[in-house]
């Protein structure tokens, strides 16, 4: 049987033009011997497995070369390496420099590679840096280490350093795929570019792993194949996760979530993944940045294709909150949770039912547009809904059924018309679906037919067109609004003061804190639908009135009662009722109880 020799030792570059991923350098070195401009201490560092030890056998062997006719000579008696993590003494390093005065036997030089020199104690190096400073001229000393923040300055200071880059996903490939054609492997290509990701820049690592997945598989390496044994997850989970979260489907989102970790995936491990695919997908939407992408050819098509399906806003939403999923992930003593919890907030970012809240609004926003119209050759039916549209914030003004006039209704129609006319095709736009009963939304609706044959397609700036828009105009006008039906439930005294408590409290959380504790002087009280509240003096009420449109709007949209009105009345013996310093409120205990002062003066209490 013959012996099996691991692929890492077996295609261990011979020469420079072999290493792979380090051309810089290796041109350096390579210069450098040609033109007799080598230094005799050199540092080479790096993460493990980018050619470090390789670059420094090979330049042993070719600084010696000049002059001897057999190429494959290695000069073996003029190499030493050392080890620095077995041998890191003071001890150690002496008898490397009774070594060092000895010259070589054949060749020009004697070459000392001292690995893992980071591994040396602070005695050993400093023994070290005479030697290190002013060698014979024999002696060329290469060190290596992966850690160069451990080695002394004075260390440092001595060496020409040469720092090893990792090498990228597609140098180790190609160098795979070389590899796998010598020893007659047949390979995908999503395959071999697992391996080299896999490898993390390492290509002692890659080749390692090459041989596990080939003893796995035999000769034919497949994507499908190399995932199952390296057991990672490929960018088809990835694909299908981000397709559910697209169509909004939490719950077969949280069933996909539970078959990975069912299959002995780390969650950590899968929202990272899923963090870098959104990255992918957003350098795959502009040509400039797809090279960024470092994925295999039938894996780049996928992409592109589910890159076209996600907006921009999309993914820089999704890789924020991935990413804060991951931050938070190892501090978290529900990891499970903390990832399906992001999970489903990636799949609402575009589902409008969960984004929107209409708690705080008399009348849910929405947008004005035309809905159910369609183009023939000479007439266009249009049917018109047109809601109010209500801002945001709580103290905006409420917006009435007065404030959409016909001239406004005429323009919509008109702008929308303009972009039919011109477009000259059939269009149809889905009409706004209500499906909660509960919510109001004030709805104009019209049924009107225009004369489209008469009308040329002429500049906006003609006579004609300004004839256009004026029939246009006079066709808004026609309009008949419906009546508006807002609710008028009955409320009792305790939801109102529910919400007026917590109007306050808003307030108060925002810094409002006088305004906060103007509503809070004196309970409401409730007649009817009209709330009247007591004010201390006639400067309170003016301050009131300011937040009143704010606070009749938020009990109008909570009590669903649109009839509610505030009545203010200035009352100023209310002052005495309320208390806001210390003092003030011991004052007024001791109107409801005398002995409250004597307890002060018997033990001498401050206030």
């Amino acid at each position: 049987m013959e012996e099996f020799v691991v692929s890492a030792r077996k295609y261990r570059p011979q020469t420079f033009k072999d290493v792979v991923g380090q051309k810089a350098i290796t041109n350096t070195l390579l210069n450098a011997i040609e033109t007799n401009h080598l230094a005799s201490a050199l540092l080479f560092t790096g993460p493990r497995g980018v050619g470090k030890t390789t670059c420094a056998r090979i330049l042993a062997r070719k600084i010696n070369q000049p002059g001897y006719d057999d190429p494959l000579e290695d000069f073996a008696f003029n190499v030493f390496e050392l080890d620095a993590a077995s041998n890191n003494s003071v001890d150690d390093i002496r008898n490397l420099i009774d070594q060092v005065r000895i010259p070589p036997q054949t060749g020009k030089y004697k070459v000392y590679i001292i690995d893992e020199v980071h591994m040396l104690s602070s005695a050993a190096f400093n023994a070290f840096l005479k030697t290190l400073e002013e060698p014979p001229k024999h002696a060329i000393f290469i060190l290596a280490t992966t850690e160069k923040h451990k080695i002394i300055p004075t260390i440092l200071s001595r060496c020409q350093i040469f720092d090893f880059k990792r090498i990228t996903v597609k140098d180790a490939k190609e160098h795979l795929a070389e590899v796998a054609e010598s020893q007659g492997v047949k390979f995908e290509d999503d395959a071999l570019h697992i391996i080299a990701q896999k490898a993390d820049g390492a290509m002692r690592d890659a080749l390692s792993i090459f041989d596990r997945v080939v003893s796995f598989c035999g000769n034919n390496l497949t994507r499908q194949a190399v995932t199952e044994n390296l057991n990672v997850l490929d960018y088809e989970t990835y694909i299908n996760i981000t397709d559910l979260i697209i169509e909004n489907k939490i719950p077969e989102l949280l069933m996909a979530y539970n078959e990975i970790l069912s299959k002995g995936f780390d969650g950590h491990h899968f929202i990272a993944g899923l963090a870098s695919h959104f990255r992918d997908l957003l350098v795959c939407k502009t040509p400039t940045t797809i090279s960024l992408l470092e994925v295999g050819e039938q894996a780049q098509k996928l992409y592109e294709i589910q890159s076209q399906k996600t907006s921009q806003e999309f993914l820089l939403e999704g890789i924020q909150i991935a990413n804060d999923c991951d931050l938070k992930y190892k501090i978290s003593q529900n990891q499970r949770l903390l990832v399906e919890l992001c999970l489903m907030q990636l799949a609402s970012i575009t589902f409008d039912g969960e984004k929107k809240k209409t708690e705080s609004y008399i009348i849910p926003p929405t947008h004005f547009r035309i809905s159910n119209y369609s183009i023939t050759d000479k007439t266009v039916d249009v049917k018109t809904i047109v809601a109010i549209e209500v801002p945001s914030d709580i103290s905006s003004e409420v917006v009435t059924s007065n404030s959409i006039s016909d001239t406004d209704n005429s323009v919509i129609i008109q702008s929308e018309f303009e972009k039919t006319t011109s477009e000259k095709s059939e269009t149809e736009i889905a009409p706004i679906e209500n499906n909660d009963p509960e919510e109001s939304i004030e709805k104009i609706e019209t049924t009107t037919s225009i004369d489209l044959a008469s009308e040329p397609k002429v500049s906006a700036f003609s006579l004609s067109s300004i004839k256009a828009k004026k029939e246009l105009l006079e066709a808004g006008k026609s309009i008949v609004k419906e009546e508006v039906h807002l609710p008028t439930e009955d409320i009792n005294e305790t939801d109102m003061l529910l919400y007026w408590n917590k109007y306050a409290q808003r307030l108060g959380d925002k810094g409002y804190k006088i305004m906060e504790s103007l509503l809070l002087i004196n309970d409401p009280k409730l007649n009817g639908t009209t709330i009247t509240l007591e004010l201390p003096n006639q400067g309170s009420k003016i301050d009131f009135e300011s937040e009143k449109i704010g606070l009749l709007g938020y009990l109008k949209g909570h009590l669903h009662n649109h009839n509610i009105t505030i009545e203010v009345i200035v009352n100023e013996s209310v002052t005495t009722k309320m208390a806001f310093t210390p003092q003030e409120k011991y004052n007024r205990l001791t109107e409801l109880n005398q002995n409250l002062d004597l307890l002060r003066k018997t033990f001498e209490l401050d206030i």
